[in-house]
C-alpha cells in the first residue's frame, strides 16, 4: 500500500483527535453531576390512636453539574422503610400513589419533591412532633450519598415548594 494512501486516514484521525482534545480541555465536554440537597419537610398526620406520625418527606435536590444523575434510593430513620413514590392521576379527579424505582436529577436543574408529585413514604410512620428533625440519606447512581434533614410539619403552606429555582 502506498504511503500516500495511508496519509489521508492518519491525518484525518489525528485532526479529529486533536479537535476532541481541545474541545474537552476547554470544558465543553461537560462536567459531572454536582448535587446538593436542601433541608426538607416531613408531613405530620394524626394516627388512629391520636399520635402524630410523619408519613412522607420532601426535599429539593439541585444539580449544578453538566450531567444528569439519578436518585436510586433513600434510607431513613432506623427501623423505618423509605420508598420513593409519586402521585398518579387516574381520571375523574382521582389519584393514587405509585412506587417508583428512581428519579432523574437533571443537569443544571432540580428534582423537587412535593405532596402531589414525587415524595418519600415512610413505613411504618414514625411518631413525631412539629419541629422534630428526621435524618435521611439519598443514594444516587453516579454521585456519593447525601445526608439531609427533614423538619416535621403539619400540612399547610410550609409544605408547598418555594417559587424560586
Amino acid at each position: 500500500m502506498p504511503v500516500a494512501a495511508l496519509a489521508v486516514p492518519v491525518v484525518t484521525c489525528l485532526a479529529t483527535l486533536g479537535t476532541l482534545t481541545l474541545w474537552t480541555a476547554t470544558g465543553n465536554a461537560g462536567t459531572p453531576a454536582r448535587l446538593s440537597v436542601s433541608e426538607g419537610r416531613a408531613l405530620l398526620l394524626p394516627s388512629p390512636d391520636g399520635r402524630t406520625e410523619a408519613t412522607a418527606a420532601f426535599f429539593t435536590v439541585r444539580n449544578s453539574g453538566g450531567a444528569d444523575d439519578v436518585l436510586t434510593g433513600v434510607s431513613g430513620p432506623a427501623g423505618h422503610r423509605v420508598m420513593l413514590s409519586r402521585t398518579v392521576d387516574i381520571g375523574r379527579n382521582a389519584r393514587r400513589m405509585e412506587m417508583v424505582r428512581s428519579a432523574t436529577v437533571p443537569a443544571g436543574g432540580a428534582l423537587r419533591m412535593t405532596p402531589t408529585t414525587l415524595d418519600l413514604m415512610l413505613s411504618p410512620a414514625p411518631a413525631r412532633a412539629p419541629g422534630d428533625r428526621l435524618t435521611f440519606t439519598l443514594h444516587f447512581r453516579n454521585s456519593p450519598p447525601l445526608t439531609a434533614h427533614a423538619v416535621a410539619s403539619r400540612p399547610g403552606p410550609a409544605l408547598d415548594p418555594p417559587d424560586t429555582p
